[in-house]
C-alpha cells in the first residue's frame, strides 16, 4: 500500500523545486509593493499545508504571475495588490460554488490545455535563463545580477552565469539520484554560496523570538484601489488562472497521480485558491494560486506525495514564527541563479507534456497559443486558442 504522506530526502527535495517561481515575485512584491513579509510567507506556508492535507497529493502554491509582474513593473500600491487578491478570491469562489468552472473545463479542448502547459513551461524556462543572466525584473530593479552576493564576476564571466552552468550540470547528474536528490543538493549548495560570499543583508537585525502575524497589517484598500485592481490586474489574470491553475493543473495532477488525485477537480481548485487569496488578503500577503508549472517543478525534483507540501509549508511557517520579517534574511542567501536553475528544469518538465499531441490541427493550436503568449500574455493566448480550436472543427477549414 502506497502511503499518502512520505517524509524523506526525495520529498523534501521536491518541495523546494518551485522556489524559483515563488521567491523572485514574492521578494519583488515585498520590496516594490510594500506587502507584509511575515503575512506573505505565512499565508504561503499554511496554504501548502492545508491543500496538501485536503487533496492528499502534491499540490503547488504560487503567486498569481500576471498580477505580480504588472504590480512590480508599475510599482502598484499595497492597497491595489490586496484589492486584486480579494477580488480574485471572490470571483474564483463564485466560479467554484456555482459549478461554472466545471462547465468551462468540460468544453476546453485538450489542445488548449497542452498549449497552456507548453506556454507556461516556456515562460518558466525563459525566466530561469534571465535569472542566471541577471536580466529578470527583480535584478534590473537592483541594477545587479546577484544583489545579495559580494562577488559579481569571476574574471570576465558574470557570477550568475557561472553558478547557473554549474547548477545545471549538477542537476543533470543528480536528477534520478535518490540518495542525493538534485533539488536538495542545488538549493543547499546555493545557501552555502550565500553564507560564504553573501552580503549578509539583515543579519545585524536578526533575532530569534516568537513572532505572531498581524491581522490586516496594511489596512483596508480604498474604493479606487478596487477599481484599479479589477481592470489592471484581475481581468488580465483571470484567463491565465482558469487555463493554467485550474484546467491544466487538474489535468497534470491526474497524469502524475492517477486515482489518488480524485479531489483535484476544477471546482476544488477554484475554491481552495479562493480561500487562499482571501486568507492572504487579511495577512497582507500576495494573491496566491495553484499552477501546472509549480506542480511540474515539485514532481520533477522528487515530490510524489502530500508530504512534500507539509515539509515546505512547515519550513515557511516556522521561519515566520521564529524570525518574523527576518525570514527575508534567510531567503537572501539563495543566489538568483540557483532559482533560475530550478525554473529551467521545472519549465522543461511542463513543456514536455505535449508529447501526447499528434494531430496536425491540435499541434497548430498548441503552437499558436505559444506564439501569442510570447507576443502578448497567456490570458490572450488562452482565449485565442479556444477560438481557433473550435473554428478548426468546421470541415471547411484545414491546416
Amino acid at each position: 500500500m502506497v502511503t499518502k504522506y512520505r517524509f524523506n530526502r526525495q520529498e523534501f527535495a521536491g518541495s523546494l523545486g518551485d522556489l524559483g517561481t515563488i521567491l523572485p515575485i514574492a521578494i519583488g512584491m515585498i520590496l516594490v509593493n510594500g506587502l507584509n513579509p511575515s503575512g506573505l510567507f505565512l499565508s504561503v506556508g499554511l496554504f501548502y499545508i492545508f491543500t496538501g492535507f485536503y487533496y492528499g497529493v502534491t499540490v503547488s502554491v504560487q503567486p498569481m504571475k500576471v498580477i505580480g509582474a504588472y504590480a512590480i513593473a508599475t510599482a502598484a500600491s499595497s492597497g491595489q495588490v490586496l484589492a486584486a487578491g480579494l477580488l480574485m478570491g471572490i470571483i474564483l469562489l463564485v466560479l467554484g460554488l456555482t459549478g461554472a468552472i466545471d462547465f468551462i473545463g468540460k468544453y476546453t479542448p485538450k489542445s488548449v490545455t497542452r498549449g497552456v502547459q507548453l506556454s507556461t513551461g516556456t515562460l518558466l524556462m525563459a525566466q530561469g535563463v534571465k535569472l542566471m543572466m541577471g536580466t529578470s525584473r527583480l535584478q534590473l530593479l537592483h541594477k545587479m545580477a546577484e544583489p545579495y552576493l559580494r562577488v559579481q564576476s569571476i574574471g570576465f564571466m558574470p557570477i550568475g552565469i557561472v553558478i547557473g552552468i554549474a547548477g545545471g550540470i549538477l542537476t543533470l547528474f543528480l536528477l534520478e539520484n535518490k540518495k542525493l536528490p538534485a533539488g536538495l543538493v542545488v538549493v543547499m549548495s546555493g545557501l552555502l554560496i550565500g553564507l560564504f560570499f553573501g552580503t549578509k543583508q539583515g543579519f545585524g537585525k536578526l533575532y530569534f523570538g516568537f513572532h505572531l502575524p498581524q491581522w490586516m497589517p496594511l489596512g483596508i484598500p480604498l474604493k479606487t484601489d478596487f477599481i484599479f485592481a479589477l481592470f489592471a490586474l484581475v481581468l488580465p489574470q483571470l484567463p491565465m488562472t482558469v487555463g493554467n491553475a485550474v484546467i491544466a493543473n487538474a489535468d497534470l495532477s491526474k497524469e502524475y497521480f492517477g486515482e489518488k488525485s480524485k479531489k483535484v477537480t476544477y471546482k476544488g481548485l477554484s475554491i481552495t485558491m479562493a480561500l487562499g487569496c482571501i486568507f492572504s488578503f487579511f495577512l497582507g500577503g500576495m494573491p496566491i494560486c495553484h499552477g501546472a508549472g509549480g506542480l511540474a517543478a515539485h514532481y520533477r525534483f522528487g515530490a510524489r506525495t502530500a508530504g512534500s507540501n507539509f515539509m515546505i509549508g512547515a519550513l515557511f511557517v516556522l521561519l515566520v514564527l521564529f524570525l518574523g520579517s527576518g525570514i527575508l534574511t534567510v531567503i537572501y542567501l539563495l543566489p538568483m541563479a540557483i532559482l533560475g536553475v530550478l525554473l529551467l528544469f521545472a519549465g522543461s518538465q511542463l513543456a514536455l507534456t505535449i508529447q501526447d499531441i499528434s494531430g496536425r490541427a491540435d499541434l497548430f493550436v498548441v503552437v499558436v497559443i505559444l506564439g501569442i503568449t510570447l507576443a502578448t500574455n497567456l490570458g490572450i493566448g488562452v482565449m485565442a486558442g479556444f477560438g481557433i480550436a473550435y473554428a478548426l472543427k468546421w470541415e471547411k477549414l484545414n491546416i
